[in-house]
């Protein structure tokens, strides 16, 4: 579905990454995992056309484009949610941005809010919810956008901890209830063992993939796990060993 390859970005004279390569294929959960500030969040800005790639190239089906940024639902740390609109009227954002049939599209939109724990809140305005709610609200937009790619840039970093876990398995939702293909980025060794099929350990800058590791183990997934536990540990030690490159 995605294949990405030699891509390349500099920052004031400095390599951010060169030479990353990377395959998606359809119906995955893929995630990059990798210390803070090592240019996770940069790769995702040259994905989507935020920022200039400064070489390489993105296949999307077969076919180079020059980015994402129509082609993928983008779901960011913050939630972005305007305080001025309800959290209904934050979900229909792109819908309205596209013109699309507001009264499909609203009805569309109550169905996720009652799946995702929001029904009732419909005309509440973000700053009378709690984060988490917030953070539903911008996952039922990021849905709206009706892509078969979605990027997820560390979504549940800003909740407290408990929040964050009663969240993850809504993220899982994504890839088996609404069959969405996943690339993701994170800091958090156990979020990404609990959602990923696959993960990509980077480095420290300039970032560079260290190691591939393939889950076939069966979700939901228990932080107990001795398996998991053993994966996790391999994991530590090549970030440990990535801070070092």
């Amino acid at each position: 579905m995605l294949q990405i390859t030699d891509l390349a970005k500099y920052y004031n004279g400095q390599t951010v990454f060169s030479g990353f390569d990377m395959q998606l294929p359809a119906g995955r959960f893929k995630v990059l995992l990798g210390p803070s500030g090592c240019g996770k969040s940069t790769l995702f800005n040259a994905l989507t056309g935020v920022t200039s790639k400064d070489a390489g190239t993105i296949v999307w089906q077969g076919k180079e484009v020059a980015h994402l940024g129509r082609l993928c639902a983008y779901m960011h740390q913050k939630d972005l949610l305007l305080p001025w609109f309800s959290l209904m009227d934050n979900a229909l954002l792109p819908v309205k941005t596209r013109g699309r049939n507001m009264a499909t599209a609203r009805k569309r939109a109550e169905t996720l809010f009652s799946r995702l724990g929001l029904a009732g809140y419909e005309s509440h305005r973000p700053n009378q919810v709690s984060g988490g709610m917030r953070q539903r609200c911008a996952l039922v937009r990021t849905l709206m956008f009706d892509r078969d790619l979605i990027l997820l840039d560390e979504p549940l970093s800003a909740l407290d901890a408990i929040t964050r876990q009663r969240l993850q398995h809504l993220l899982l939702l994504l890839q088996t209830e609404f069959a969405k293909t996943i690339l993701m980025i994170t800091h958090d060794v156990d979020e990404a063992l609990l959602l990923a099929d696959d993960i990509f350990v980077s480095s420290s800058l300039p970032m560079a993939v260290i190691q591939q590791i393939h889950l076939d183990l069966p979700k939901p997934r228990a932080f107990d796990d001795p398996c998991l536990l053993q994966i996790k540990a391999d994991i530590l030690a090549y970030l440990v060993k990535g801070e070092a490159v």
